[in-house]
């Protein structure tokens, strides 16, 4: 345990100083390669995801993940009420389920690709994902335009033998040396 007080939240402030435009903070992030995942959730018969690269490991003890969605977001509601969500890692084949949870096909739609079935806490699981994890809230912090879930892993799976998809300036790609 640290030997120093932390605050419940982080407070952000304002920068001091200009910050970048949209094109150029596109054009560094696009630099960034990825992995491509879908986060979705589900409440009472509705099911609802959004592709997403903005995910990361957080912790081992306990193991958890770090979540960034657009806080006007119908699943940004959804993870908050249900505090809880999944997500499916893509593998390099799924690129049209990225596509389509991306905003390519109607909302309606996106679930009829794939085969899905549901963890035990009733959140979609993506088959055939190179993993998938169910995941509890255990924390959240607005940044004004999205939402940071933190969420601890309860279940999961993972396929050794899929590739995961990468997301790297503005196309699909997939690590050398995989199928």
């Amino acid at each position: 345990m640290a030997d120093f007080e932390l605050p419940d939240a982080m407070k952000l402030r304002l920068p001091r100083r200009p910050v970048v435009g949209d094109s150029e903070f596109r054009a560094a992030m696009s630099a960034i390669g990825a992995t491509v995942h879908v986060v979705t959730a589900r409440r009472g018969d509705e099911r609802v995801g959004r592709t997403v690269t903005s995910l990361m490991s957080l912790a081992a003890e306990p193991p958890t993940v770090l979540v960034s969605i657009n806080i006007m977001s119908r699943l940004a509601d959804m993870i908050a009420k249900t505090e809880g969500f999944s997500v499916s890692v893509l593998a390099t084949d799924q690129q049209h389920i990225a596509d389509a949870f991306a905003g390519r096909l109607d909302a309606s739609e996106r679930f009829n690709l794939g085969e899905w079935s549901a963890w035990p806490s009733g959140h979609p699981l993506l088959m055939g994902a190179a993993s998938a994890l169910d995941c509890e809230v255990i924390g959240s912090m607005e940044t004004g335009t999205h939402v940071l879930f933190v969420g601890a892993i309860v279940d999961a799976e993972t396929s050794t033998s899929r590739a995961p998809l990468i997301w790297q300036r503005h196309q699909y790609h997939q690590l050398a040396g995989t199928d």
